[in-house]
């Protein structure tokens, strides 16, 4: 075999070379490992605090006042006077019907009154009575001159002064009077009696008379058909032209109030069972709740609770609670979905750290602190309520430690690091 001797001597030089640049590299790389500075940490210690528990429930508005606008009578629409969408007040007009058969049933009722009353007050004016009366009057008045007839003639027939004849003719006429004044009477208290009856007769009818305007009125009333609550009112269901009846199932529209809006949301048996273990009904109803709309904005206006209903839901063992919240901007609408946060508990001296400093490794949850001598400690933690963006720590800490936060990646256990102090974002609101 032939071996090119110098191109054997430059593959040895060049194999030298490399050997010896090793060599020369090997041995400062302790030295450089050794200068590498600490990785930066941010760290936040431990301090107990006082936290309220927040816990969320589904919560869908809905009105609790709604009405239905119906015709109480029937007629043909002739004006609309709103606009769809809009609020109205109580009272404010709505509709109009055809006015003119109304007000002709209107004018009809009051000439029957005033025909009634002119019979109720000939009634009372009693001249049937009054003429039985004189009749009575005359009757008594010839019963009283027969009487003096039969008592002149008397002594005279004694004394032969006047005829026997004479004494039997005044003597009968006596007894024709006293008849006559007893038929009178009889036919003035029947007269009265008539009377009397022909007054409550006629009362009664000029009672019937009024009520019968009292009720075209009101059917005249009817006819302007007004809103019965304030709020936000619908689409009108039958237009201008159309025909409302009161026997119709169909309404005319919808007017919903919307300040307060209601809103309804359930709780479990058991959270029910605890809330009610700590508070009263009336520290309930006193507590604020939020609301919390379906882009996550929170309504500006605290509600509270108003009532629950009288039974537990045995489908789903849950239990409806009822609030109110203002709305005085009205943009709130029946039949939205968001979530209502309620202060379930207060919980005192409780360590808190941020969510994203707690590691979970198969059901196993643990985070990094640093010691006084910045070395990375690997704690085992147990956790409680979240609480914002924050976890309670129930167990594995205590108060003084310093938790990384932020360059976990960067933490090894017992490497020593450059803590610096962690700034926690601003805003967010607490609930769990």
């Amino acid at each position: 075999m032939i071996v090119d001797r110098p191109k054997f001597f430059a593959g040895a030089v060049l194999v030298a070379i490399c050997l010896s640049s090793l060599g020369c590299q090997s041995e400062p790389r302790t030295t450089r490992a050794a200068s590498i500075p600490a990785p930066p940490v941010a760290v936040t210690e431990v301090v107990p605090q006082d936290v309220p528990i927040y816990s969320e429930y589904a919560a869908q508005t809905f009105a609790r006042d709604m009405v239905e606008v119906r015709g109480r009578v029937d007629g043909y629409i002739e004006k609309r006077l709103f606009q769809v969408g809009s609020d109205v007040t109580a009272g404010q007009v709505l509709y109009e019907l055809d006015l003119r058969p109304y007000q002709a049933d209107v004018a009809k009722a009051k000439g029957e009154v005033a025909q009634s009353e002119a019979n109720l007050e000939f009634a009372r004016k009693q001249v049937a009575l009054v003429q039985a009366e004189a009749d009575l009057a005359q009757a008594q008045a010839n019963l009283l001159k027969a009487k003096q007839d039969v008592d002149r003639l008397r002594p005279l027939v004694k004394e032969d002064a006047a005829a026997q004849q004479d004494l039997d003719n005044a003597i009968a006429a006596l007894q024709a009077n006293e008849a006559n004044v007893n038929a009178k009477k009889a036919n003035v208290e029947q007269t009265r009696l008539n009377t009397r009856a022909q007054i409550d007769v006629t009362q009664a009818q000029v009672d019937a008379v009024r009520a019968a305007l009292r009720m075209a009125e009101l059917n005249l009333e009817y006819a302007v058909i007004r809103a019965p609550v304030s709020g936000r009112i619908g689409d009108s269901l039958i237009q201008v032209g159309g025909l409302v009846t009161k026997t119709s199932p169909q309404p005319l529209t919808t007017i919903v109030p919307l300040d307060p809006i209601w809103v309804r949301f359930k709780v479990s048996e058991a959270e029910h069972l605890a809330f009610q273990r700590r508070t009263d009904m009336n520290q309930a109803r006193e507590a604020p709740l939020e609301l919390i709309l379906a882009d996550n904005s929170v309504h500006p206006y605290p509600g509270h609770v108003r009532n629950t209903v009288n039974q537990v839901d045995p489908k789903t063992g849950t239990l409806e609670i009822q609030a109110t919240f203002p709305n005085p901007r009205r943009n709130i609408l029946p039949g939205q979905f968001g979530r209502v946060r309620v202060a379930a508990d207060h919980r005192k001296n409780v360590i808190l750290v941020p969510q994203k400093a707690v590691q979970d490794m198969q059901g196993m949850q643990s985070v990094f602190t640093v010691d006084s001598d910045n070395k990375v400690l690997l704690r085992s933690v147990v956790t409680g309520e979240r609480v914002g963006d924050q976890w309670i720590i129930l167990q594995g800490l205590k108060p003084g430690d310093r938790v990384i936060v932020e360059g976990i990646q960067k933490a090894r256990p017992n490497a020593v690091v450059n803590p610096q102090p962690y700034h926690a974002p601003s805003g967010g609101a607490p609930g769990k």
